[in-house]
């Protein structure tokens, strides 16, 4: 069967399978199944079960459970929700400062944990909840937390980051540091596109009179900036030990776990059966979102196996374009792939194929691989098959799935424009590395 004919095939099936209401994992399982029989018999079961179990055992993946259990403690503290008033007290009555501190928090929680999908899930279930209880736009709410999490490949640390160090000549130094001017580009866009929005319709957040604050003294200024301390101690377990070298991005989600208990303890929340019921919804979230990624990934290996992903890549370094035309379709083939399968299996197979190109068409490898890197965050949550935008959903049932959708689309135009911006501008990505 031609690669071509496979690739659409599979898509087509996966759309049906979605428009029926399947949940999201018993598709891909239904697909993987039947490709599975389809090409290799009863006997390519056995490859099927191992490739499942590979996957949801890997140490890179050992960072999302521990997150998730970070977030429902902080969820079942009640620790988002002081923060919150805390920051309401402290800013005053600044338009649209939710969605501000939204942004803000899974930004950095991205940088922290290098893991889109396990920010994703954290804040869908520990703030999402939160932002729609208080009347807030759950669309604006979802654009918030999905675009800051998908900065999570992209700021430092980065586990994605060190892998296409590893497989390239580049520096994983160099290409590190290169990430940190692009995050706070697309991160300040976030911000500057959501007040926008809510200066051009007032409805995207509760009526002014309904969460307006009267003023506050000195010493409610200060009472709310104790409130702040205990999440600080949440950031520095986390980011704090990673700077000083202390701790790798796995070790620093079980001391982000630690630190959450730390501040369930100082709000007086800390409880066996606090403790236990964000156990059991850790369990119940991550064990989906596993599944999800392992379905996924093995769909990306079937695809590899027909021909399909090769085929695609190979068509696109062939085409003979010019140098602009060749970096569109070089981006454009793992954007559409990065959609329907994991980040991982997109890089394994087109980076031997790109690398070669970078001399040909006279492009900086530190500036390539960052924007190859963006790219495929985007691709990521871009629906209807992003998988990010899939643990989004699976974190926080009460958002349809349209209102997932409806709040990642934005977030596209917003990365393509950054990549725009750096594609004009190289100098926001290599600056920084120049110095080393």
């Amino acid at each position: 069967m031609e690669w071509g004919l496979v690739l659409t095939v599979s898509i087509l099936t996966l759309l049906f399978l979605f428009a029926t209401g399947m949940p999201i994992f018993i598709a891909f399982l239904v697909v993987n199944v039947g490709g599975v029989f389809l090409l290799f018999g009863a006997n390519g079961f056995g490859m099927f079960s191992n490739s499942l179990y590979n996957t949801v055992t890997q140490e890179t993946l050992m960072a999302i459970p521990l997150f998730v259990l970070m977030g429902e403690i902080l969820f079942r503290s009640d620790a988002v929700r002081i923060l919150i008033d805390a920051i309401d007290k402290l800013v005053g009555n600044i338009r649209g400062r939710h969605y501000i501190l939204v942004t803000a928090l899974s930004t950095v929680f991205g940088a922290l944990s290098g893991s889109a999908v396990a920010v994703a899930a954290m804040l869908g279930r520990s703030v999402l909840p939160t932002m729609d209880e208080r009347g807030y736009d759950k669309r604006l709410s979802v654009s918030a937390v999905i675009g800051g999490a998908s900065l999570a490949p992209i700021i430092p640390p980065s586990l994605l980051v060190i892998m296409v160090g590893s497989m390239v000549d580049v520096s994983i130094a160099k290409l590190l540091i290169a990430g940190i001017l692009p995050g706070v580009l697309l991160a300040f866009m976030m911000v500057v596109y959501t007040y926008i929005r809510i200066l051009r319709d007032s409805t995207l957040e509760p009526p002014r009179e309904e969460v307006a604050r009267p003023p506050v003294g000195a010493k409610e200024l200060f009472g709310a900036l104790a409130q702040t301390l205990p999440f600080l101690i949440v950031i520095f377990s986390v980011m704090g030990l990673i700077m000083l070298g202390v701790a790798t991005p796995n070790e620093s989600a079980a001391t982000g776990v630690l630190g959450a208990l730390i501040a369930a303890a100082i709000f007086k929340k800390l409880s066996f059966k606090m403790f236990y019921q964000s156990l059991i919804g850790t369990c119940m979230i991550s064990a989906m979102i596993l599944i999800i990624i392992a379905c996924s990934m093995f769909f990306g290996q079937l695809l590899s196996f027909t021909g399909a992903t090769t085929g695609l890549v190979t068509m696109a370094s062939e085409l003979g374009l010019p140098v602009l035309g060749t970096f569109f379709v070089l981006m454009f083939i793992p954007f559409v792939l990065c959609m329907f399968v994991d980040l991982f299996a997109v890089m394994l197979i087109a980076i031997p194929i790109y690398e070669p190109l970078l001399g040909v068409y006279g492009f900086d490898p530190i500036w390539f691989w960052m924007l190859f890197l963006i790219n495929m965050t985007l691709g990521s949550m871009t629906p209807p098959f992003g998988y990010t935008i899939f643990a989004l959903k699976g974190a926080a049932p009460d958002f349809s799935m349209e209102d997932v959708y409806g709040g990642a689309w934005p977030m596209v135009g917003l990365f393509i424009l950054g990549m725009a911006i750096m594609y004009a501008f190289p100098g926001i990505v290599t600056f920084l590395p120049s110095f080393f």
